[in-house]
């Protein structure tokens, strides 16, 4: 029988290779996702230090593309982080796609298995523009929800921009800009993030405390796409506007 580690490591040798492989569940059909989180949190073991946690499958543009309708999360390694201004390198991912994101910095810890949406605005000392760079290790973005939830929720790089407080912003109603090589591509507002990302940020606290987990000072979190992921490739420069919270530029090589 092969193991959760014997996954993991099929994992990582994709993004080492920088090759595409066919999914797990497709030779062991049996893979769940409780056990698909086992395969993440071995993933995890082995990153280095942690930045903060994603969402994924949170807006109705990204569940019709990836066929799955129900929310997940993954985790974000500290060495994952682009700087601003910093390109990404292409040539260094499999299949990459961009995403416009709602990022909230936590001014202090939350746990716990009954936390609303108010207290993750509460608990916030900032929230920004995000661009997350998606990169699934499977042949063509195809898998169920238990692979990608194996894989990390197709985690790669990510840009952050300045934090600004969230007091007097409505998250629900800001509208998104997601634009590459000066077209707009996808539209969008903060409520696609399960009507609002804050309450996107509860659901993630309350899945982490099933596991004796929760968020922590300092950590950032993001709130899941809010458009349809975008293919880039060299030469590609791809612009996040979100009102209120700034426009985050990522250029590609």
């Amino acid at each position: 029988m092969i193991t959760i580690s014997e996954l993991a490591a099929r994992l990582s040798k994709a993004v080492a290779d920088r090759t595409a492989i066919g999914t797990l569940s497709d030779e062991f059909p049996e893979l769940d996702i409780p056990t698909a989180y086992q395969v993440q949190r071995a993933l995890r073991g082995a990153a280095g230090p942690l930045a903060g946690w994603k969402l994924g499958v949170t807006s109705r543009a990204k569940q019709k593309q990836v066929n799955i309708s129900e929310p997940i999360y993954g985790f974000l390694p500290a060495a994952g982080a682009l700087d601003l201004g910093e390109p990404l390198d292409t040539g260094a991912q499999i299949q990459p796609r961009c995403e416009p994101e709602i990022v909230f910095t936590l001014g202090r810890d939350l746990a716990g298995p009954h936390v609303t949406a108010a207290d993750v605005v509460a608990a916030s000392s900032g929230v920004t523009v995000g661009i997350e760079v998606l990169d699934s290790r499977y042949a063509d973005y195809r898998f169920t929800m238990a692979d990608v939830v194996a894989d990390n929720t197709s985690a790669a790089r990510y840009v952050v921009g300045a934090p600004v407080s969230p007091e007097g912003i409505d998250l629900r109603l800001v509208g998104v800009v997601l634009e590459r090589n000066g077209k707009v591509v996808a539209t969008a507002s903060g409520a696609a993030s399960l009507g609002h990302p804050a309450a996107a940020v509860a659901w993630l606290v309350r899945a982490l405390a099933a596991e004796g987990e929760g968020l922590r000072a300092g950590e950032i979190v993001l709130s899941g796409g809010l458009t349809a992921a975008v293919p880039v490739g060299p030469g590609d420069v791809v612009v996040a506007s979100i009102d209120r919270l700034g426009s985050l530029e990522l250029a590609c090589r």
